[in-house]
């Protein structure tokens, strides 16, 4: 659920030496294909919320922790309670990217944006006025002492983190920024926990400028057999780690003038691959790769894809997102997502088919985000991005979310089901 990010409590000294849980995204270049439901499937990590015990709903959902609820059997209400915290208190959080700071750029809307909740079916009637609810992040510090947690991804993954970050802080007056060598950003939490963020590719793309008989001018190389060292080597680091791609798997970031072309033991595949047949084989080289070299201790998640809400056209065709309430038809959202109606915004499910192929007999688990975001149209920052001439030169922002927003939901969900497979819930 969307929540708004509190100060935290004054400055306390720490009552054990520092122990690090680190967070870190890695930028992998990987994968691509088609879901056959819009649904989530039951047999999958689909948590949405955590509630502490399946006692009556309200009772029940004022201590979210333990219990773990499918958005297959969830609804989308207006919560109850105070909506979100000040512009200023924004302002003051040292994780936060200004692109996704929809509160201080103005966003029209954000009270309302930030009063959806996800409740379960079953409530009923209570489901009418749910209170909001939300992980307790000072108890998950405490419950993570010691423990490190690092994200592998893009910049949606990025998305995650802050909100992951955000969130923490409020729990922690001495948090400051910090970060593992070669990490993107991270914070540090003296009660018990750093956490950072690394941005890296499978094998960065290159652009091939002139080159051997096996390179030409003009497009991408993929390496799909070489993971990158940024990532590669400091996997055994970590207690947890989520990982997700695909957002830069498209046509639109790869025309036929520049395309990717994808390398295998240093050589070019032939026939050559389209994207999605490349995202195919990198994909499982990366499964693979992570079953043989990250321990097995490591408690591992693949996040889903996060779902764009482009109407009108792609990022760069004017596509804009200037929506005031969220999808509430999954006839309206097949619509938007459905891979068959060749939509600009399918590749969500089109990635999200092969993600769930290739993780199949293996010990990673599927964070399934993708359902429950695809109703949030309502909640990207389009046009508010806090820089001038930001929109005329990128156009509107119709991936990233507004933080506080959905992402928050997301970290409910991971903080759930790693509190429940590490027995801390």
């Amino acid at each position: 659920m969307e929540r708004p990010w509190r100060k935290p409590p004054p400055p306390r000294p720490s009552a054990r030496p520092f122990s690090s849980c680190v967070l870190t995204v890695v930028l992998p270049l990987w994968f691509s294909s088609a879901w056959s439901s819009s649904r989530i499937s039951s047999s999958t990590v689909d948590i949405l919320s955590s509630i502490s015990s399946p006692r009556p709903c309200s009772s029940a959902m004022a201590n979210p922790r333990r219990f773990l609820i499918s958005v297959v059997t969830a609804s989308l209400a207006r919560a109850v309670g105070e909506g979100p915290q000040a512009a200023p208190v924004q302002r003051e959080l040292p994780f936060h990217r200004n692109a996704w700071n929809c509160l201080r750029n103005g966003r029209e809307g954000m009270e309302g944006i930030n009063s959806w909740v996800w409740i379960p079916e079953t409530c009923g009637s209570e489901a009418a006025s749910p209170p909001k609810v939300g992980f307790d992040p000072a108890a998950f510090l405490s419950a993570m002492r010691g423990r490190r947690i690092g994200f592998v991804g893009d910049s949606l993954n990025e998305n995650f983190v802050v909100s992951f970050l955000c969130t923490l802080w409020s729990a922690d007056g001495d948090a400051r920024k910090w970060k593992k060598k070669g990490a993107w950003k991270g914070g540090y939490f003296p009660i018990s926990m750093s956490l950072s963020l690394t941005t890296a590719l499978w094998q960065p793309a290159e652009g091939l400028t002139s080159g051997s008989k096996s390179e030409v001018k003009g497009f991408y190389r993929v390496d799909v057999d070489v993971p990158a060292d940024d990532w590669a080597n400091v996997t055994s680091f970590y207690d947890v780690l989520v990982f997700n791609t695909g957002h830069w798997w498209g046509p639109d970031k790869f025309p036929k003038e520049t395309p990717l072309v994808f390398y295998k033991d240093g050589e070019p595949m032939v026939p050559p691959l389209s994207i999605l047949e490349g995202l195919e084989v990198v994909l499982n080289h990366t499964v693979g790769y992570i079953g043989r070299e990250v321990p097995r201790r490591t408690l591992k998640f693949w996040r889903s894809q996060s779902p764009r809400h482009f109407y009108g056209g792609e990022w760069n065709q004017n596509g804009s997102c200037l929506f005031k309430e969220p999808s509430k038809k999954t006839r309206q959202l097949d619509a938007w997502f459905d891979p068959r109606n060749r939509g600009v915004n399918k590749e969500a499910r089109e990635v999200n088919h092969l993600i769930q192929q290739a993780l199949q007999g293996t010990d990673i688990h599927l964070l399934n985000i993708t359902y429950l975001s695809e109703f949030r149209a309502d909640a990207h920052p389009a046009i508010w991005l806090g820089k001038r001439d930001a929109v005329k030169i990128w156009g509107q922002d119709c991936l990233h979310w507004c933080l506080p927003g959905v992402p928050d939901t997301w970290v409910d969900i991971l903080v759930a089901q790693i509190l429940h497979d590490l027995g801390e819930g």
